[in-house]
């Protein structure tokens, strides 16, 4: 994703390996549980966080029918010599592995434009090699877009994604183009270009989950992974904003809130003192409570959910209670969010990475005394977990 020059913050051109709500209320009661509002965190950073009040200008809705338009480029010193075809099978999984994600509540109308539209200049001109700046990266889909409009009218699409011809080495990454309300930006048919996905090489190696990862910052939602020292010592493979390539690669429960795939009604919160016990229902399915909240500050909270991946050698790695800190102050690739590890310092099973074994399993327990927090892992089982919040 690439950070229009007018945001205060450093600019980060990051491959795609790589904004006010309740303060906290009363504490609960058996007989009325406060609503899911006070555990809501305002964001902080002006950009992608983990806030909810998410600025409705800058990014797009995550729930309903977006309509995408898939570009095939191709360059003067790179010519495609292949089909279309394969690069939109590529990549047409991401629609219904989105579709799942949102329980049904996104649905992606991709439409892939089948031919190869040649771009104006080397692909080396683009600056990619030089580390890729907003200037640099509007060009280049400024550029896509004037030379498909003869084919396309782009007034029927909310966002673009752009596409190069595998031999064009010199667009190796896939960053995420959110444009500047305060520039005249892109216009093709009298609509305004404000978001679009450029793929690079790396698309063949991540697949189509890249989409998925890329799409979802123009819904509001940072990197997780860490833009300096170990790169995914945050989250790991827990959610798609962090290693899209672990085994666990769903988005976070508290992403699904924010995005409006999970409802306030089934988010349990703790806003303040006191205790409360919820039955969680996994994440990767439909239905029930999804999330347990302990909110710790004005920013800050503890989150709870069930793990329950199945079907592939993801349930040997990623099963249990998850818990993690979220803090909404916090940037983009600074740590957002962080796994709490229940795991032993042991050898983890092949394929598997030490905080892939993360999560908390019955009889563990999770405390922070800084905060007075304490989350309790009950029960659990293929249909969820039961855990016990408390805070002092």
């Amino acid at each position: 994703m690439i950070t229009p020059p007018r945001r205060l913050r450093p600019l980060a051109a990051a491959v795609a390996l790589t904004s006010c709500l309740s303060a906290p209320a009363a504490a609960a009661t058996a007989s009325s549980p406060p609503s899911a509002a006070g555990c809501a965190l305002p964001g902080r950073t002006g950009w992608t966080d983990e806030g909810h009040d998410t600025d409705r200008t800058q990014f797009q809705p995550a729930t309903g029918t977006r309509r995408v338009l898939t570009l095939f480029v191709d360059f003067p010193d790179a010519p495609a010599t292949d089909s279309t075809e394969p690069y939109a099978a590529h990549l047409a999984p991401a629609a219904d592995w989105m579709g799942r994600a949102s329980y049904g509540r996104l649905r992606l109308e991709n439409t892939p434009l089948h031919r190869w539209i040649r771009m104006p200049a080397d692909s080396t001109s683009y600056g990619f090699a030089r580390g890729l700046t907003f200037e640099a990266h509007e060009k280049y889909v400024r550029d896509a877009i004037t030379a498909a409009d003869p084919y396309a009218d782009f007034s029927r699409y909310d966002m673009v994604y752009v596409v190069p011809a595998k031999a064009a080495t010199a667009i190796p990454f896939s960053p995420t183009y959110l444009y500047d309300p305060a520039a005249p930006g892109i216009t093709a048919d009298g609509t305004r270009l404000k978001w679009a996905v450029t793929f690079g090489q790396d698309m063949w190696r991540w697949g189509h989950k890249v989409a998925a990862h890329e799409t979802a910052h123009t819904f509001g939602l940072p990197d997780l992974y860490s833009f300096t020292g170990a790169t995914h010592q945050y989250v790991g493979g827990w959610d798609l904003m962090g290693n899209i390539a672990g085994h666990a690669p769903q988005y976070l429960g508290w992403h699904s809130w924010k995005l409006g795939w999970t409802r306030d009604d089934q988010v349990a919160c703790l806003p303040a003192s006191g205790r409360r016990t919820v039955r969680l229902t996994p994440v990767e399915r439909p239905g029930g409570t999804k999330i347990a909240v302990l909110r710790t500050g004005e920013t800050t909270a503890y989150v709870a959910e069930s793990r329950r991946a199945e079907g592939n050698d993801a349930a040997a790695c990623s099963t249990g209670v998850l818990i993690y800190k979220v803090d909404s102050a916090a940037r983009t690739g600074e740590g957002p969010v962080r796994i709490m590890d229940a795991t032993p310092a042991t050898t983890p099973p092949t394929g598997c990475t030490p905080l892939d074994l993360a999560a908390y399993a019955p009889g563990q327990s999770f405390t922070d005394p800084a905060t007075g927090v304490r989350i309790d892992v009950l029960a659990g089982g293929r249909t969820g977990d039961t855990v016990r919040l408390s805070k002092e």
